[in-house]
């Protein structure tokens, strides 16, 4: 399979980086930075309500821990920050997840990008993993693709198909590209 378990990990990736410190104190803190993101990660993945229609993107600063994205189920907002305030070594959460209105117009577009995408031939592959690697998020019938591809083909194919769904008003395609073997 060509999605690797790195390029799910990617999927709720972070930007950040360490305070100057000793090395002997950089080093030990970027252990329990490292920990806490595994954790947190893990805690995000394993959420009950957690499914394809969410994003949830984190950063680790010190014993804070930053939750954004979009979700559609206000419990999963806040089961993510429950779950992270648990994960020893996390003094804060700041959530800053957005939930998306509830929407009968909305899960109609959610469920028909998503027939699009993971129902396409080339894309079909991508339907394989628990947590799909590429997220519809759907607000008032603006569309935004998040997650990873193999490659600029697949990122294209999934915009496109996403576009064509009848009642979408808007795509964006955040979508990144983790390898491509294209030439």
């Amino acid at each position: 399979m060509k999605i690797k378990v790195l390029a799910v990990l990617l999927l709720l990736s972070f930007a950040g980086s360490a305070v100057a410190q000793s090395e002997q104190g950089a080093g030990a803190s970027d252990r329990s930075r490292q920990r806490i993101e595994k954790e947190v990660r893990h805690e995000i993945l394993t959420l009950p309500r957690f499914d394809v229609f969410d994003n949830i993107n984190y950063s680790v600063s010190g014993d804070t821990v930053t939750l954004q994205g979009d979700v559609r189920n206000p419990s999963t907002k806040a089961d993510a920050e429950r779950a992270v305030k648990q994960i020893e070594g996390v003094e804060k959460v700041v959530n800053n997840i957005n939930v998306s209105p509830a929407s009968p117009g909305d899960d109609r577009i959610r469920l028909a990008v998503y027939r699009a995408i993971y129902g396409y031939t080339s894309l079909q592959r991508y339907a394989m993993p628990v947590v799909k690697p590429i997220r519809i998020i759907v607000n008032n019938g603006k569309v935004r693709l998040e997650g990873v591809v193999d490659n600029e083909a697949d990122k294209n194919t999934a915009g496109i198909r996403a576009k064509g769904v009848p009642g979408t008003f808007e795509v964006v395609n955040n979508l990144q590209v983790v390898k491509d073997t294209g030439k």
